[in-house]
Order: structure tokens, then sequence, then C-alpha cells
């Protein structure tokens, strides 16, 4: 689990916590709670923690909103929303607009729901604490979310993150330590020399 930085362009991992399915004595959403409490406590003051749907329970929607800060995440169509006051029912099951619409999450309180459609004709639930965000600006946001999916893709295939083979816990953890250090420093090379991973991978080849 990782929390990253980013303005679009240029990412920047800040903290990472390993999950331990079989040992650890946290869950991830605890981990998840862990990571916001420490970037909280390091002065961090974000336009927006914008993170994955299995993130989106109750407990960590209302510790950002704690902080006063704004989340914008992806729900579940399954999750129970009130949009007239006459009962919780199903997202799947509301027209919501794709500009946005007020409705109750139920367990939390207000919040902003945005419709969209993909692609591939898919449906989409993107939700947000920010009653007065505009459409653009959660397309924004939520393009600036994918930057964590790329992060990751990239610590696989252009930083080795998973090609060590160790069988310690601690050799394991020093890897994955060592691959994060040479994206920060691909980033800052990319950054400086103003040309792209796939550029650079060509020029390679």
């Amino acid at each position: 689990m990782a929390l990253l930085w980013t303005d679009g362009d240029s990412n920047v991992p800040c903290d990472y916590r390993l999950y331990d399915n079989a040992g650890d004595q946290l869950v991830k959403h605890e981990h998840f709670r862990t990571l916001l409490r420490i970037a909280r406590e390091r002065g961090f003051a974000p336009t927006a923690v914008v993170f994955d749907s299995w993130c989106g329970s109750l407990d960590n929607l209302k510790l950002i909103r704690d902080f006063d800060w704004i989340w914008l995440t992806q729900l579940k169509a399954n999750r129970h929303i009130n949009p007239d006051r006459t009962g919780n029912r199903a997202m799947s099951e509301v027209d919501l607009p794709s500009g946005g619409q007020i409705v109750h999450l139920k367990g939390y309180g207000l919040i902003q729901v945005f419709r969209i459609v993909t692609p591939d004709g898919d449906m989409e639930y993107w939700a947000t604490n920010d009653l007065s965000m505009s459409d653009l600006t959660c397309q924004n946001l939520a393009e600036r979310g994918w930057m964590i999916k790329l992060y990751h893709r990239s610590l696989k295939p252009t930083c080795g993150v998973e090609r060590y083979q160790a069988r310690s816990a601690r050799a394991q953890r020093n890897h994955v330590g060592f691959a994060i250090r040479a994206f920060v420093r691909l980033e800052r090379f990319f950054f400086r020399t103003g040309i792209s991973e796939r550029e650079a991978k060509s020029r390679i080849v």
C-alpha cells in the first residue's frame, strides 16, 4: 500500500506499507488510516485524497473528513444512498445525473456523486465530500488518481520490485525499499531532462 503525491506530471512516493496477509496484526484499512495520520502529522495539506473503491469504508471517509480534507473515490454500485429523503437505495437503482448530485450516504452524511459511463459501457460512480465540486474537477482529480496505478506498474517492470527472490522478510522489505528509491531517482531524471519514461526506454533499445 502506497501514499503518492502527484501534480499530474511528477509522482513522489511519500510512504508505504507492506501487508502480510498471514501475520499482519493490522488490516488493510488500518494501514490506510495510519498512512493518512502520519501524512497529517508531517504537515501534508492535499488538494484532495484520491483512492480506490476498496478503501471507501465509512471509517476511512470519516477520518479524512475529520482532517478537513477533501476525498474523492469510486464507490461500488451497491452502496446505499438516499437521494430525495424517500429511503436508502443502491446507487445503481438511482437515476443520477453525470454532472453530479448531492445525496445522503448511509452511515456517513451528505456527499456528491457523479455517474460516469466508461468507453466500454460500464457505469462508474465517483463520490466526494466536496458538495461544490464540478464534474470537470472530478474528472481531473480522478485522472490524477490513476497515477497510483501507473506508479505500481512502473515499480514492477522498470524497477524490478518483483524480480528479487529471497526468503527472509527483511531482505524482501529491503528490496522493495530499494525499488522505490530507484523509482524516485528515475522520476528526478525525467523531470530534469524533460523526457518521458517511454522515450527513455526507446533510447535504451
